[in-house]
């Protein structure tokens, strides 16, 4: 079990259970994670303006037997990994348990005619025991990273506006922790890859500085304190080095130093660059930046160099630009009027797709799903969601009190 302390309160993280193969398991996970091709040109131009996303269809399934919440947790999770629910004789694959304490199932192809997945859990929580299964399910049939077990964290403002504090939740939002207690404005929290610790930013001294927050310990210290702005941690894929944002030169630029802080280095000199992202391997920083008093999305090398714009035609000011773990695909929002979610190849090699209303994207480690905020209807406050970008269909996480926004998915 992992013991976690937020706010000095110690609690224990009930993902600990048992998962037992039944008779007749066929289960193959195969992860695919190519490399990314950078461009070496100045400016990245769009060579085609097809929908690269293509026409996908989700999976149709039927699920049958299980207690309310327990299917309540599978409707999400297969929902936003590219699956949707149909009746029993439409689907292809047929989903059954039984309302037990214990989540115990199978799943089945109506084409084929067999029992390709058969599973029970115990221990934990039902919840978590149903993202398991969730979670084998995915890799069943997809043969794709599941998201079930994964965290989020996210900044909560209870008033709407002003102060707040950043949280840690499992991904749909159940679960939801504080992690800060301070009464100040905060903002862009972002994960250690492979550890339970945070980077994010905090007005609690006065001056927005960018923190690292040790989950395990509660302990956190001050990574970045110049004189001005400090903000937007993006961490490397190998937790080596941080960019941010820093104003210390007299505008906001991208600099980039080691985990603790040390061996600062400033890699842009642009005009109001912002929301760094780093490429899986490590080599390069997509940011947002202006350019004849445009918005535009760029890359630069994480050492420093020339710049090179990629070009996003078709949706104005992009900004706040994630790049996904398998390398492919950049996502970002972009605004014209309303904020949208846009996503496009990392390479540049078309233009980028409008997927729905909001703002904030952050990538799971399926580099299929992500989780963003957008306005509630008929209020100025914001929710997450999670969407699955390949057919579009996307569910609200539970709702904490206030406004929540900016989430960053584990990696």
């Amino acid at each position: 079990m992992k013991n976690f302390i937020f706010k000095n309160i110690m609690f224990l993280d009930h993902c600990h259970f048992k998962c037992r193969p039944m008779p007749g398991l066929l289960l193959a996970v195969c992860l695919i994670l190519p490399g990314f091709r950078h461009a070496t040109a100045q400016e990245i131009n769009v060579s085609q303006s097809i929908n690269v996303l293509g026409d996908t269809k989700p999976v149709h399934v039927a699920l049958e037997g299980f207690s309310p919440e327990v299917a309540s947790v599978l409707r999400f999770d297969l929902y936003v990994q590219g699956f949707d629910f149909v009746p029993t004789a439409s689907a292809q694959y047929l989903i059954e348990g039984s309302p037990g304490a214990a989540v115990a199932g199978t799943l089945s192809d109506n084409l084929a005619h067999r029992v390709i997945l058969s599973r029970s859990y115990t221990g934990a929580s039902f919840r978590r025991q149903a993202h398991a299964f969730a979670d084998d399910i995915v890799q069943a049939v997809l043969n794709q990273k599941p998201i079930g077990l994964t965290k989020i964290a996210f900044k909560v403002q209870p008033q709407g506006i002003g102060p707040g504090e950043i949280y840690v939740s499992d991904y749909d939002g159940y679960n939801a922790l504080s992690v800060t207690s301070d009464g100040a404005i905060v903002a862009k929290p972002a994960w250690m890859p492979g550890r339970l610790a945070l980077y994010y930013t905090s007005y609690a001294p006065g001056n927005p500085d960018i923190y690292y927050h040790n989950l395990q310990t509660g302990q956190r210290r001050i990574i970045a304190a110049y004189s001005g702005l400090n903000t937007s941690a993006a961490v490397s894929p190998d937790g080596s080095r941080v960019a941010m944002v820093l104003s210390k030169s007299g505008s906001d630029n991208i600099w980039v130093c080691q985990a603790d802080g040390s061996h600062l280095q400033r890699v842009t000199t642009g005009v109001e660059d912002s929301s760094p992202a780093w490429s899986p391997d490590g080599r390069w920083i997509c940011f947002a930046t202006k350019r004849s008093e445009r918005r535009r999305l760029a890359r630069v090398s994480a050492d420093g160099g020339p710049v090179q714009y990629l070009s996003t035609a078709g949706t104005p000011n992009p900004t706040e630009p994630d790049w996904s773990p398998d390398g492919k695909w950049i996502a970002f929002t972009s605004q014209a009027g309303e904020f949208d979610i846009c996503v496009m190849p990392s390479d540049g090699s078309a233009a980028p797709v409008v997927l729905v209303r909001g703002q904030n994207p952050s990538w799971s480690a399926n580099s299929r799903t992500l989780v963003f905020n957008h306005r509630a209807p008929g209020s100025y406050r914001q929710v997450l969601s999670v969407l699955d970008v390949f057919t579009k269909q996307y569910k609200d996480c539970l709702r904490a009190p206030g406004s929540s926004s900016q989430a960053a998915w584990e990696r």
